[in-house]
């Protein structure tokens, strides 16, 4: 029995328009119409213009014809900038809605369920990339309502004036898009490998950037210098691929739509000097006709021009939907629980980790077995990329377990506990992030509203409030403007109090710092542990981890 016919893979072209396009389909329209109409309005100026000048001419001295005239233009072109402004006001809200709608799905989504992609390739997608996206939506698909609608339009009306303009215009026009098309399809491809490089190049500065010290103890900082050029020239190589062949079209279709308006232009003037007898259709072409072909003539080009400056925001933005597309099919692992706001997991605190192996994208890191009770200090050692981080994130039930067990508060860590449990626990990053807001609201995450001094005090950064311009109340810059490395890390210490609970896990909160600053922090964390909250840290640092009552190390 024959096979049955396996159903066709599906257009990616078309996924992506199903996917970008048309949830705003509507505003894309709506917006199209009106630019269509603002368009259509350019005819009625031209005639007007037309009409008065060979009026003058001709002879005719009545002032009310020229002020007819200049009412027509002056009120179609009124008309035309309302439309054009109520248009691209419906363009932008298409496209800030598609961003925004494509950034949060990205964010959320990766927050929730990690892809084996770096950090900094998914930045680069949401905050360099996904703006191309813009001029796609808000040019391309308006520039092909104008081109099936305008040239045609125009066409005609050249064509009821003379049959030579009708027939210029109707053989240089489509070669336009003939030659749109065939640089359209190169124009895809290498603006596809232009993604692909800033995407690696991003990752590999992130790379070395965590791995910094360990280059210049190691003396390799001149290899990652050669290794950045490389980088560097490559994307410049492909960059100058894309312009390249922006450049190459955009000659082309000048060329093309410039000697058609010649033509036009030398038709009419040989015409008006009674060198040309013919192309018009009975009567000899008057200068009132001849003005009217010649303003209509560029406005015939200017929608296929438009379009083909749009044919490579349209390529840039394939190129994003189809990273896009590659992100949505990678493998993910999901976080455990929900991530929702929920009362803290019952019994006594106690954290054991037992024949623990933690599942990433394509991978599995082991973690080391340990275990710590109320006010315990562990470090976790290791080399650079041995799972320190990893380890920190399966104790918070960030990532899940491929086997063996954690046990918190004498349950299993799961999907069911998940939740509760990380309302025992606060988290120190690396790397400092200050919120829009005062330092009140920022120190107390979980909006108690208990007085932030005494975990101030914990944390060794009273005297940091004291000298800032405005206390508690001053708004600190994206990465803590106004104050160093040292003293973000004891805010974020004493933010960590503040969240309550019974655990904190402080991912190498001494990195980067002089050994006074360093001493600072590591007796921050000895006075939180004598208060009776547990510490577990991931450092690099010989003295944070003798600090710790106990110490266990990740192999690679």
């Amino acid at each position: 029995m024959p096979d049955a016919k396996q159903p066709a893979a599906p257009n990616p072209r078309a996924l992506a328009r199903d996917r970008i396009i048309r949830p705003v389909e509507g505003l894309l329209k709506s917006a199209g119409r009106l630019s269509v109409l603002s368009g259509m309005l350019w005819p009625v100026q031209a005639g007007a213009i037309a009409w008065a000048v060979s009026g003058w001419v001709d002879g005719a001295t009545d002032p009310a014809r020229t002020l007819v005239a200049a009412a027509i233009f002056a009120l179609c072109g009124l008309i035309r900038a309302a439309l054009d402004h109520r248009a691209g006001a419906l363009l932008f809200d298409a496209a800030d809605t598609t961003i925004a709608r494509e950034r949060a799905a990205l964010i959320g989504r990766e927050a929730r369920a990690l892809a084996d992609a770096g950090s900094a390739s998914l930045a680069s997608l949401a905050v360099q990339k996904l703006p191309l996206l813009q001029p796609w939506i808000t040019r391309y698909h308006v520039a092909m309502m104008r081109v099936m609608v305008l040239p045609p339009l125009l066409l005609v009306l050249a064509f009821t004036q003379s049959w030579v303009v009708g027939l210029t215009l109707l053989v240089a026009g489509p070669l336009i898009p003939l030659f749109m098309a065939l640089v359209g399809m190169a124009a895809e491809e290498t603006s596809r490998r232009q993604m692909d490089e800033i995407a690696s190049m991003n990752d590999m500065l992130m790379d070395r950037l965590a791995a910094l010290t360990d280059i210049r103890l190691l003396g390799a900082t001149d290899r990652a210098a050669r290794g950045f050029a490389l980088r560097a020239e490559t994307l410049r190589t492909r960059t100058m691929a894309v312009l390249r062949i922006a450049f190459l079209s955009s000659t082309v279709l000048e060329l093309f739509s410039a000697l058609g308006v010649a033509l036009v232009a030398v038709f009419v003037g040989f015409t008006l000097l009674g060198e040309i007898g013919f192309g018009s259709w009975g009567s000899p072409l008057t200068l009132g006709e001849g003005l009217f072909l010649l303003l209509i003539a560029p406005e015939f080009f200017q929608p296929l021009r438009d379009l083909s400056a749009a044919w490579h925001d349209r390529a840039a933005g394939l190129a994003v939907v189809s990273e896009l597309d590659a992100l949505d099919g990678a493998e993910r692992v999901a976080m455990m629980g929900e991530g929702a706001a929920v009362g803290p997991l019952a019994g006594r605190f106690d954290l054991r980790c037992e024949d623990a192996c933690a599942m990433l994208p394509g991978r599995r890191v082991a973690i080391p077995d340990l275990q710590v009770g109320p006010g315990g200090t562990l470090a976790i050692t290791g080399p650079s990329g041995a799972g320190k981080s990893t380890t920190l994130a399966a104790i918070a039930g960030l990532v899940p377990l491929a086997s063996g067990r954690i046990g918190v508060c004498g349950a299993t860590l799961g999907p069911d506990t998940a939740d509760r449990w990380r309302s025992r626990i606060a988290f120190v990053p690396q790397r400092p992030h200050f919120p829009d807001l005062p330092l009140r609201d920022w120190l107390d995450p979980r909006g108690m509203g208990a007085d932030p001094w005494a975990a101030l005090r914990l944390a060794d950064a009273t005297r940091i409030v004291e000298r800032l311009p405005d206390g508690l109340e001053t708004h600190l810059g994206e990465s803590g403007g106004g104050v160093s490395g040292g003293e973000a890390r004891r805010l974020m210490l004493a933010r960590a109090v503040m969240a309550g609970g019974d655990l904190i896990l402080a991912d190498e909160p001494t990195a980067d710092l002089d050994d006074e600053t360093a001493a600072r922090i590591i007796a921050a964390l000895a006075r939180i542990a004598t208060s009776g909250r547990a510490i577990v840290v991931a450092t690099h640092d010989p003295a944070l981890a003798a600090a710790m009552a106990h110490k266990v190390e990740v192999r690679a």
